[in-house]
């Protein structure tokens, strides 16, 4: 790591955080048939599908798990740029069951609220939750998470990166500091 890059994970702290995470997930579950992880794009999703695997082992059962898309439910797209849309992969209707948006990092709230208005597009859960590797601090709107990793406060000129291995090649978390 460069001297502007603190690792805040190492691959397996965030192995032990992501089983946490599943851990209080299944705790919290009502029941577990009716249990979806929605990870949102980018890296929400490998961190849903990671912690799906994870309580599948806790628990015996698959566990569903799928992809949102929050580009055009964005009030910040002017900001942040144009980006290239993704495909949603939603496994059912969401009608009744307890989701689990994902998401690696949160910061202002903004993707979360978005997240929340195009959940709706996919049915109405009985309960929706929220988790997250990491959590920066620096909230624009009154949006907290109901499972966190780790709380990194930053200041608003870093980033957090996180790393997965199916798609980096390593795993991890680093804060980048600006040079």
């Amino acid at each position: 790591m460069s001297p502007s890059q603190i690792e805040l994970l190492s691959a397996d702290e965030q192995r032990r955080t992501l089983n946490r995470l599943a851990s209080q997930i299944v705790e919290s579950a009502r029941e577990v048939d009716r249990l979806v992880l929605i990870g949102i794009h980018t890296r929400g999703v490998y961190l849903a599908e990671g912690l799906a695997q994870a309580i599948a082992q806790l628990e015996g059962q698959p566990i569903a798990s799928g992809s949102l898309d929050i580009t055009f439910y964005r009030d910040d797209l002017d900001r942040i740029g144009a980006r290239q849309p993704e495909r949603s992969r939603i496994p059912q209707d969401l009608t009744g069951c307890t989701v689990v948006l994902v998401d690696d990092v949160i910061f202002t709230g903004r993707t979360i609220r978005a997240a929340m208005d195009a959940l709706n597009d996919y049915g109405r859960p009985a309960i929706v939750r929220l988790a997250v590797l990491i959590d920066r601090g620096n909230r624009e709107l009154p949006i907290q998470p109901d499972f966190v990793g780790k709380v990194v406060p930053t200041r608003r000129s870093e980033r957090v990166e996180v790393y997965f291995q199916s798609v980096d090649g390593h795993e991890g978390v680093a804060l980048i500091r600006p040079d």
